[in-house]
């Protein structure tokens, strides 16, 4: 298993609010928006990315960070053998990804998927 990208979180009721800062002054791409979710960045870039969010999906908690991995079944065994306390179970999203949620030692949560090819 290889984590392919690490994504910051936050949560916000105010989604659109974010334009301003992330897009019109420090002028990064929006990359992807739901609605209750808007993720900003740089195209080609897939290692500059922040999420602005109302919810994590699925109306689940917005988690702190979001993991992708290219083996996210892999991922879910290991942290389950570990120990670690899974918030939210193995689930095929209609947005196109497979993930969890697990407690990190710091009590963050962590959202750690793949995308459904």
């Amino acid at each position: 298993m290889r984590v392919k990208r690490i994504v910051t979180n936050i949560n916000t009721q105010n989604v659109p609010a974010a334009k301003n800062f992330y897009q019109d002054v420090l002028e990064l791409d929006l990359l992807m928006n739901h609605g209750w979710i808007e993720t900003y960045g740089l195209i080609g870039e897939e290692n500059v990315q922040i999420s602005i969010a109302t919810q994590g999906g699925s109306n689940t908690s917005t988690p702190d960070l979001s993991i992708e991995v290219d083996d996210v079944d892999e991922a879910y065994e290991r942290m389950k053998s570990a120990g670690y306390t899974i918030e939210y179970d193995l689930t095929d999203e209609p947005w196109g990804v497979r993930r969890f949620y697990v407690r990190d030692p710091f009590g963050k949560l962590i959202n750690i998927l793949a995308h459904i090819h």
